[in-house]
């Protein structure tokens, strides 16, 4: 009896096509069950963040760049910045970014205080 070596394999491919099509179309419907899941959170993280102090928003959105002893990783050292800069111009920049520094990072109403904060640091 000689039996058909190829068909097993076919058998997993149809198998294997036919299973990526069902998983497409069920992925399709639940687009809008994730979308909606993500409005929800987005917006308690937000306000989770504009309730932070400085430090908390320091290390949730700086510390990549910045480093974690304020020493500059990506960007420049935090050590003495506020005797180089007014507290206005440390604003300036945690509100409209300088150089790769992107704006918006900061809520505009914890610009003030992390502004203040930033020029504290040595």
């Amino acid at each position: 009896m000689n039996k058909n070596p190829v068909i097993p394999f076919v058998l997993i491919m149809v198998f294997g096509i036919g299973l990526m099509f069902f998983l497409s179309f069920k992925g399709l419907g639940d687009a809008k069950e994730v979308a909606k899941d993500k409005g929800g959170t987005s917006t308690a993280k937000t306000e989770t963040v504009a309730s932070a102090n400085p430090e908390d928003i320091y290390k949730s959105t700086c510390i990549g760049c910045h480093g974690d002893q304020y020493q500059g990783v990506v960007g420049p050292s935090l050590h003495g910045v506020g005797k180089k800069f007014t507290k206005d111009q440390i604003k300036g920049f945690i509100t409209k970014g300088k150089g790769n520094m992107p704006p918006g990072l900061v809520p505009e109403a914890q610009a003030d205080a992390m502004a203040a904060w930033v020029s504290k640091i040595q």
